[in-house]
C-alpha cells in the first residue's frame, strides 16, 4: 500500500512551552513530502527528525499569524544557502508573497531556486494542487484573520495483478493495464477473461484533514466529511469555551463533536495552550465523545 502518513513537528499554540514548538507537520505521500504550516523552529524540528528540506516540493501555510508561519523565511533562506535548484511551491495566504518579498529586499536575498506562489482564497473552497497520485483542497476557517484548512485525498487507484494467473494465460503486455482499468480480454480463440478474475480490487483512497486555528463552525464539515484522519485544533478545555470562543479557537471537546459529526476514521488534537503542561485531560476529554483520538506528538508518525 502507498505510504501515507503524517509527522508532528510541533504541537503547541502560540507559545513554546514544556518542550512543545509551534505548528508544524510534515505529510508523507508515497515518499512526496508536503509541509503544512511553518511555525518557528521548524527548520530545526525537521534537522531533529531526519527530514531533509531538498525533499520538500510544497509548502502550505493556514493563515499569517506567527506560530504558524514565522519558520518560514529562514527555511527558505536555508534552502538558498544549501544550493537548492528544484522550485519550490508556496500555498497561502495572498498577504504572505508580500512579506516575503519585503524579508528578502531588505536582507538583498535573491533565490538560487524558483519559488512558486499560489495564492489561498479564503472565502471558499478550492482545489490547489494535483497530480495523478493526489489531490490537495483548500477551505475557509473561521479564525479570527483569513485563514484556511487543508485536505489530502489520495486518488483511487488502478486494480493490481494476479500475475500468477496472467502468466499461465500468456496475456500479452500491452492488454495489463488493461485488465488494470477493468477491461475484459479476449483472446484469439475468443475466449472471454474477464478483468476482475484477473486482478484484485484497488484499496479505498485514504484522506487526510486539517484544520488549523478556527472557532467551531458548521461551514467547513463539508468540507472534511468522512476523512480517514482528521487533524483538529484543540486549545483549550472545554470549561474555557467562552475564551475559546473569543480567540475563535476550539476545546477538545468541540474537535471530538466535529470528528464524530463529519464522520471521521480517526482524530489528532493538536495546537495545545501553554496553560496545558499535562495534556492527558484534553484527550479524555475528546475521547469521552470520540473514542478514536489520539494527542499528536512530536516526532511520531500517524498513518492516515
Amino acid at each position: 500500500m502507498t505510504k501515507f502518513e503524517v509527522l508532528i513537528l510541533g504541537n503547541s499554540s502560540a507559545t513554546p512551552m514544556y518542550g512543545r514548538h509551534p505548528t508544524s507537520q510534515v505529510l508523507n505521500f508515497n515518499e512526496q513530502l508536503f509541509l503544512i504550516d511553518c511555525g518557528e523552529g521548524t527548520q530545526m524540528q525537521l534537522f531533529r527528525y531526519g527530514i531533509k528540506g531538498s525533499r520538500i516540493s510544497h509548502i502550505f501555510i493556514s493563515h499569517l499569524h506567527g506560530d504558524h508561519y514565522l519558520g518560514l523565511v529562514g527555511l527558505l533562506s536555508s534552502q538558498h544557502l544549501m544550493g537548492r535548484q528544484r522550485e519550490l511551491h508556496l500555498y497561502g495566504p495572498p498577504a504572505l508573497k508580500e512579506i516575503i518579498d519585503l524579508q528578502f529586499k531588505h536582507s538583498d536575498t535573491r533565490l538560487r531556486y524558483p519559488l512558486v506562489f499560489h495564492p489561498t482564497n479564503e472565502s471558499r473552497q478550492e482545489l490547489i494542487f494535483e497530480n495523478t497520485q493526489l489531490s490537495v483542497s483548500s477551505f475557509p476557517l473561521r479564525h479570527r484573520i483569513a485563514c484556511t484548512g487543508f485536505r489530502f485525498n489520495e486518488k483511487v487507484r488502478s486494480a493490481s495483478l494476479k500475475k500468477e494467473q496472467v502468466e499461465k494465460l500468456n496475456i500479452p503486455v500491452p492488454y495489463l493495464r488493461l485488465l488494470k482499468k477493468g477491461i475484459d480480454y479476449v483472446a484469439d480463440d475468443g475466449t472471454v477473461h474477464g478483468a476482475k478474475d484477473l486482478t484484485y480490487p484497488p484499496s479505498r483512497p485514504r484522506s487526510y484533514g486539517y484544520c488549523s486555528d478556527t472557532v467551531m463552525d458548521q461551514g467547513y464539515f463539508e468540507a472534511i466529511s468522512e476523512v480517514d484522519l482528521l487533524y483538529h485544533e484543540a486549545t483549550f478545555l472545554h470549561d474555557r469555551v467562552e475564551r475559546a470562543k473569543e480567540t475563535f479557537h476550539t476545546t477538545s471537546l468541540e474537535a471530538a463533536q466535529v470528528a464524530q459529526t463529519v464522520g471521521a476514521k480517526k482524530l489528532l488534537l493538536g495546537h495545545f495552550s501553554a496553560r496545558y503542561k499535562d495534556l492527558q485531560p484534553l484527550l479524555d476529554e475528546s475521547q469521552a465523545i470520540f473514542p478514536h483520538t489520539e494527542l499528536s506528538e512530536e516526532g511520531k508518525w500517524f498513518l492516515v
